[in-house]
């Protein structure tokens, strides 16, 4: 195992976790139409946070795991995004508690909020949460403000070396437009995969009604945005990198290039795009169709697979900085030591027993 063999290791598994978080999102998407599928009908809203209420754990502990396996494998992007666009994490992750509370206190005794409190907090993770997130992966492809300097290691005054360029630490990706069509095509997709589920694992005639429905006001949208973005990233300049000197540079049509030179990777978008396509227009079509969580979201997970490895492989800035283009990251520069992703390699083969797990706990929680 060479050293760039683990680093191109490390960032499929990086982005394969990044891909099954947006998967498991359907829970935020369910919440963020919760009064709408339910038709505000109290034991049809009952029926959905009980449904959801058994996943949210396991969305949670996936986008944990993500941000352990970033730190653990390329700790220079975690400390620069997670230490420098902190306001947007954190908001993230304060959605993502209001949702934890909100489970597990909107139907007990002596709830002084009373349970529609705890429901919007659930709708307010279920359209922040997604949001966010998707424009968060944007700044792979469009950037962020920020500046490297490796050598402040050594300095004792100041030993930081990543800072953010502005005061804004990460809200200045709101003024990004092309990262709100991100945004909003993953927010549009989470609800979606969380229509699908619901349908699939609530077993009432009227909330299936409803669920159909509300799939197509969610897919129209969700196409144009997606479409948008797909386009963009192709048509873009991208962000290379010299493996041999390290520098960056601008590459016209680089993410198209990377689709074109690894084109497994354009083969695996397009699969997940048909499979996407399926799950959803079948259950549009057909009344008595349930599954169609399991073909769309499948799908889900191998576009957005797809799209982060085109956004790290073929030596290119996975992280690019619009303050310093030699500040840009890349699974070169970012990475842990090779002894450390040697070590984790050997730890990575216990995945496919976490997974197993996760499946077990799936079938047994309903």
């Amino acid at each position: 195992m060479t050293y760039d063999f683990l680093q191109h290791y490390w960032w499929f598994i990086v982005s394969l976790l990044g891909a099954l978080l947006v998967f498991m999102m359907f829970v935020q998407g369910a919440n963020s139409v919760l009064f709408s599928l339910s038709g505000k009908n109290e034991d049809e809203l009952r029926l959905i946070t009980n449904s959801t209420g058994k996943k949210w754990e396991i969305t949670f502990t996936t986008l944990v795991t993500f941000g352990g396996a970033f730190f653990a494998s390329f700790p220079l992007f975690y400390s620069t995004s997670f230490g420098g666009a902190y306001w947007v994490w954190m908001i993230i992750l304060f959605t993502f508690v209001l949702q934890a509370v909100s489970y597990e206190f909107q139907h007990k005794l002596g709830n002084l909020l009373g349970a529609r409190t705890f429901q919007w907090f659930l709708v307010i993770n279920g359209i922040a949460g997604p949001l966010l997130l998707g424009m968060a992966v944007a700044t792979f492809f469009n950037g962020s403000n920020f500046i490297v300097e490796k050598a402040n290691i050594f300095g004792e005054a100041s030993p930081i070396i990543s800072r953010w360029a502005n005061a804004s630490h990460g809200l200045d990706a709101l003024l990004n437009g092309w990262n709100w069509i991100f945004g909003l095509a993953v927010f549009f997709l989470a609800r979606i995969l969380g229509i699908l589920y619901v349908i699939n694992n609530v077993d009432n005639a009227s909330i299936r009604r409803r669920g159909t429905v509300r799939l197509v006001g969610n897919f129209v949208p969700f196409l144009v945005f997606f479409i948008v973005a797909v386009v963009y990233i192709l048509l873009k300049d991208g962000y290379a990198f010299d493996p041999v000197t390290g520098e960056i540079f601008i590459e016209p049509d680089k993410y198209f290039n990377n689709f074109c030179q690894m084109w497994p990777l354009a083969v695996t978008l397009l699969a997940g795009v048909t499979l996407f396509l399926f799950g959803c227009m079948k259950t549009i079509f057909s009344a008595t169709y349930t599954r169609g969580i399991w073909p769309a979201g499948i799908g889900a997970v191998l576009a957005v697979l797809s799209l982060l490895l085109c956004a790290g492989w073929n030596d290119t800035a996975y992280y690019p900085s619009t303050a310093d283009l030699q500040s840009s990251l890349t699974i070169a520069n970012s990475c842990s030591s090779e002894f450390t992703l040697t070590v984790m390699f050997y730890v990575s083969l216990l995945v496919p027993f976490v997974v197993g797990y996760i499946a077990y706990v799936w079938r047994k929680m309903g």
